[in-house]
């Protein structure tokens, strides 16, 4: 071929290129990412510190908001031995008021009546 052109060459030439311009491509995104990404380490780096110095005021309020519930458990748990104290107490004075009433009822109903002749 002495008057021909070689297409391929042009092609060739034509798929070096393109790849090159694919590869400088991911380049500058690969860039673009790396800057989004180092700013976004910056952010959470200050957010984590703000966490930590809000984090120990938090952990010390729950604390002592778990004190606080321990002991509203222990008085209400002396509070239902006090009721159940309470409920035992009027059970036996129940059962003394019967008791007393059955002992002392017919002394009462015999002394109120005129005696049999």
């Amino acid at each position: 071929m002495v008057n021909g052109m070689d297409w391929s060459i042009v092609l060739d030439a034509g798929a070096g290129v393109g790849a090159l311009l694919v590869g400088i491509g991911v380049l500058v995104a690969g860039l673009g990412l790396a800057r989004t990404l180092r700013r976004v380490n910056g952010t959470l780096d200050v957010l984590d510190e703000q966490i930590t110095a809000v984090g120990k005021p938090i952990g010390q309020t729950l604390d002592h908001l778990g004190g606080i519930a321990d002991t509203a458990d222990q008085t209400l748990a002396r509070l239902r031995g006090v009721a159940d104290s309470l409920e035992g107490v009027a059970a036996s004075a129940a059962q003394t008021a019967e008791l007393a009433k059955g002992a002392l009822g017919p002394a009462i109903s015999i002394s109120g009546r005129p005696s049999p002749a």
